[in-house]
Parts: structure tokens; sequence; C-alpha cells
């Protein structure tokens, strides 16, 4: 297996120029797996197929779905092919390299570990500051605009939230300077990972039944439906930030709730507590 990639690599870098493959193949590589695991939940949904899955009942429409994939068609050529070239000298300059040999797997895997830590990490605080009221308004309501997402929306966006939220993704591998081949299985992984997040589906074989804190559909699609005040989870990939959050919210806001055990009611106007619950809610957890 190690020789048949080493073999389809050494083709790769003989043929194309670091350029080349940086820039055009990561776009090339980020468009097929973006469209192409997107695309089919497009049509479930359409076809009514595996329905019993489905988060939410109402459908989009298919003039919505259309004008879901123009804008990303013209974000994807006018903000991301850019800040791919643009941002090509730096991950250069902090020694990313496409030749040979491979590094190995102990190394891809301890890489991606730290890129989804760090994603994390500075998605959610990114994510919070867009929920403010002016961000939210003016930048983040764009994205905001499908309460039913389906897996293309994931990354329908304003040009300035795809921006912000960006850095979250390229932050890691722009500190480390990796091996071209460990910044495209990361930039799969979180391709996947977020069209997953928004596909509207929740399976029974989804990451999130297996994987702990792992945040999948089930949760995401929470976050859509409600109001930007209220709803509680802000977390990318893993949801540890989120509990981190709110667990240190709950030692001081605890005298907030009045009841929330027994048959008594939730009484509070602290947006903080109502996103205790709400992240309860999403995990599977009822206070009745």
């Amino acid at each position: 297996m190690a020789s048949l990639i080493e073999s389809c690599w050494l083709y790769l870098i003989t043929h194309f120029s670091d350029f080349q493959l940086a820039c055009l193949g990561s776009f090339f590589l980020h468009e097929s797996v973006f469209f192409l695991s997107g695309i089919p939940f497009i049509y479930l949904e359409r076809a009514g197929w595996l329905r019993k899955y489905k988060i939410q009942m109402k459908n989009n429409t298919p003039a919505s779905q259309e004008k879901c994939i123009i804008r990303l068609l013209l974000y994807h050529f006018g903000v991301n092919l850019p800040v791919m070239l643009a941002s090509y000298p730096v991950f250069r300059h902090m020694g990313m390299q496409s030749s040979l040999p491979l590094p190995s797997w102990n190394v891809i895997l301890t890489q991606i570990t730290l890129y989804f830590i760090l994603e994390d990490f500075i998605f959610y605080w990114g994510h919070r500051i867009l929920h403010t009221k002016w961000l939210y308004k003016h930048v983040h309501s764009v994205h905001h605009e499908y309460a039913t997402p389906f897996g293309l929306t994931s990354e329908y966006a304003h040009p300035a939230e795809i921006l912000f939220l960006g850095f979250a993704t390229i932050i890691g591998p722009a500190i480390t300077g990796p091996h071209l081949l460990t910044l495209w299985l990361w930039m799969v992984l979180r391709v996947l990972e977020t069209v997953e997040a928004h596909c509207g589906y929740h399976f029974p074989w989804s990451l999130s039944n297996f994987l702990p804190l792992y945040g999948g559909a089930d949760f995401h699609d929470y976050h859509h439906r409600l109001l930007y005040t209220k709803s509680g989870n802000y977390s990318s990939t893993f949801t540890y930030m989120d509990w981190v959050h709110l667990f240190s919210l709950s030692c001081q806001t605890s005298n907030s709730i009045l009841y929330c055990v027994g048959n008594s009611s939730i009484v509070s106007t602290d947006h903080d507590v109502m996103d205790f619950f709400a992240l309860s809610y999403c995990q599977g957890i009822r206070y009745r």
C-alpha cells in the first residue's frame, strides 16, 4: 500500500510543480470532495429516500438549493482560490514540501490531531463572535439563511466569514509547515466533517454515535434551528469547547436556575443559562 501511494505521489511531483500541486491541486481536491460528498444529500431530500433519518421534516425548495450551488461556485472561485494562491508563499516559508519521502503515518496523525484541536478552539471563539448582534446581522446571517441545512450549505457563507473562520482551518498547517500529503488529508477530513454536520440526516452509522464529544449533524442542525442568541452550541468538530465554557458558567450562574429537576420548569433570562439547556438538549439530556 505504501509503495502504491509513493508511486502515485512520484507521478504527481514529476509532472506538476509545487505551486500547481499546492494551489491548483488543493483547489481541485477540495471542490471534488466537497461537491461529491454534498450533492447526494440534495437528491436524498428531493426523492424522500431515508426520510426516517432526516432530522427536520421540512425540505428546501429546488430553487433554494440551486441558489446555494451558484453562490458557492462564486465564493469558491472568487474567494477560496485567490486565498490559496496568496497563501502559497506563507506555507512554503513555514516549511511545507511535496517531495519524497512521504511522512510516516505517526507524523501525519500527530499533526492532524493538533490541527483538529487548534481548529476547534479557534473556530469556537470565532463562531461566538459571529453570533454577536452586529456581526450576525451583517455577516453570519448569510450562513443561517438555511434553517434546514443540507450538505452544501456547510460552506455557504459571507465572504468575510469564509476568511474569518477559514483562518481556524489553516492556522495549524501554517504553523507546522506539513508535507502536502498531510495538508490534503487534513483538508479532506475537514470537508467531509463539515458536510456531514450540515447534511440534515442522523444515521445509525453517524460518527456521533461512536466518537465521544463528536458533534455531527444532530448537534449542528439544532444550532441552525434556533435564534442566534439561544443556540448554545458553537463548536466545530468536537464539542469540548462548549462543555468547557458551560462547565465554567455553571459555577457562576447556578443561582439563575430556579428548578431543573423533577416536575418544575426552567425560569431564566440569562442567555448563557439557556445555552446550557440548549447544549444539553443536543446531547440527548432532558430536564423533566
